[in-house]
């Protein structure tokens, strides 16, 4: 199976200065690649400490002008929240630059201040995404950027520098809800996996997806890509503090940026379903609700951890997984220890297991 690493610029109790979170995270990612890492993954977010990764496309860039065969992804560039043609251009110097190695994640944004901070309407968000998705992945087939959406009208242009290749079929969107289900299926993508929800739940989402895929487009979608947050450490007690301490925090940190227990979201058109959240939230409580949270994550002896990390992998059909392996104000001494152990006794075992997973290949020029 394939095996990537999550970039996370998280600094949730802001006791690091920006400059000293950058140089932390960025190095563990230079020492990605020659630890056997396959992809990099970066998250989109801005205005504060959850993520303080505002310009997913740009951080990928500088680390193709580090690395030579790791292939590079946004997990996720939030479409709403940027001018399409920009975000087409941008990806396609990226995927010149790198030499074709370019992944392509999505996703329509769930943070309400974040939208606000941008001015922009949320409830407009999944007609955006749908709009802005269809007019970029038509333009890496076509060589020409143009839309007649009802809220983005661009004339017909050429995208320059030309597509190297098309981009549909090393696209993936995050974790789709039940109402923007087809729209994800009709742009021909596959999806990312971040386990928020139920096993069980989860398994039925993917496995609804795939049949409407298969039923929209008459072929099998690209296998999901999962992405978790782990813990190893060679004492299984070690890893359970660890755990207790930095996976609470993290979910901790993730329930207040969403606002998963606001039942405002599920009155804003496209987040309906989210309306279930803080129904469950308001039902069993908050403390139980980041517990579930951080209990869906990954943490353990190696031995441990690559059985969960199988299991679950297995569970969705995917093509593999991507760890974060620093978060939550992981000081830099926590974090290089986790990635090492990781990268020495994790990743070569999960890269045996399921070989015939894999990514789709390299992009090669779809002209001489």
């Amino acid at each position: 199976m394939h095996v990537g690493k999550s970039v996370f610029f998280q600094n949730p109790d802001e006791d690091r200065s920006d400059s000293a979170l950058y140089k932390h995270e960025i190095a563990l990612a230079e020492q990605a690649e020659p630890l056997g890492f396959e992809s990099f993954w970066i998250a989109e977010h801005h205005f504060g400490g959850y993520d303080v990764s505002p310009n997913t496309l740009q951080l990928l860039t500088y680390l193709a002008a580090k690395t030579k065969h790791v292939r590079l992804g946004s997990s996720v560039v939030v479409l709403p929240w940027h001018e399409p043609l920009r975000v087409a251009e941008e990806l396609s110097v990226l995927d010149h630059l790198s030499n074709g190695r370019l992944l392509f994640g999505i996703g329509r944004g769930l943070g309400r201040h974040e939208f606000e901070g941008f001015r922009l309407n949320m409830g407009e968000s999944r007609q955006r995404f749908q709009e802005y998705a269809k007019g970029i992945l038509n333009a890496f087939d076509t060589g020409i950027i143009e839309s007649e959406g009802e809220l983005w009208k661009q004339p017909p242009v050429q995208l320059r520098p030309q597509p190297l290749a098309p981009l549909r079929n090393r696209t993936y969107a995050s974790s789709v809800s039940p109402e923007s289900m087809d729209i994800v299926a009709e742009l021909g993508a596959g999806i990312m996996v971040i386990a928020q929800k139920p096993w069980d739940v989860t398994v039925a989402d993917v496995t609804k997806y795939h049949d409407r895929f298969v039923e929209l487009n008459g072929y099998e979608p690209p296998k999901p890509l999962l992405m978790s947050f782990v813990i190893v450490h060679e004492s299984s007690a070690a890893a359970q503090e660890l755990h207790e301490q930095y996976h609470y925090r993290y979910a901790k940190s993730t329930f207040d940026w969403y606002e998963f227990s606001n039942p405002g979201l599920a009155k804003v058109p496209g987040y309906e379903y989210y309306g279930k959240f803080a129904a469950n939230i308001e039902k069993h409580g908050a403390d139980n609700f980041v517990k579930f949270l951080a209990e869906l994550q990954v943490y353990g002896t190696p031995d441990e951890v690559v059985e969960q990390l199988t299991d679950h992998v297995r569970r969705i059909d995917g093509v593999g997984m991507t760890a974060v392996l620093s978060f939550a104000g992981m000081s830099p001494e926590i974090a290089t220890a986790n990635q090492e152990l990781f990268a020495e006794k994790v990743l070569p075992r999960l890269k045996t297991i399921d070989p015939e997973r894999a990514l789709p290949p390299i992009a090669v020029p779809a002209h001489a």
